[in-house]
């Protein structure tokens, strides 16, 4: 059997503005990529995800070697270093990964706005009764 040479993508559905609105406020006040996740943006969603459970490990890790650090110092065991790169890091791949899903909300405001039904503009005359007529006087 032949292939097609071209097999076209399926459509994505209409996304609603209001489901943007939330899908926007989740990508920028709960967890990076969730949102985008949430409107259908697979790829740009897993991405922002990643990278910022990436960044959040290591801002942890960071927390972690910090607090070693400072118990060591404390009983006298270990000279001080530096584990400032590790936080840096992790902030940076989090602070990536939040612009990149804001960009992803500015777009799919954008899109729910372009794919909203246009609604009818009403005749503001429509409503008003024509004017009754009088009644004959015979």
């Amino acid at each position: 059997m032949p292939m097609k040479p071209f097999v076209p993508r399926p459509r994505r559905k209409a996304l609603s503005r209001a489901a943007a609105r939330n899908a926007a406020l989740v990508n920028q006040f709960a967890t990076p990529g969730l949102g985008s996740l949430m409107a259908g943006r697979w790829i740009a969603g897993t991405g922002q995800l990643l990278l910022a459970v990436a960044g959040f490990v290591l801002i942890i890790l960071w927390f972690f070697e910090t607090m070693v650090q400072a118990y060591n110092e404390i009983n006298g065991d270990a000279a001080p270093h530096s584990v400032a790169g590790v936080g840096e890091m992790g902030a940076l791949l989090f602070l990536i990964a939040w612009l990149w899903a804001l960009v992803t909300s500015f777009s799919l405001m954008s899109r729910a706005k372009s794919e909203e039904p246009a609604v009818p503009q009403a005749d503001p005359l429509s409503d008003v009764h024509p004017p009754a007529v009088p009644p004959k006087l015979s």
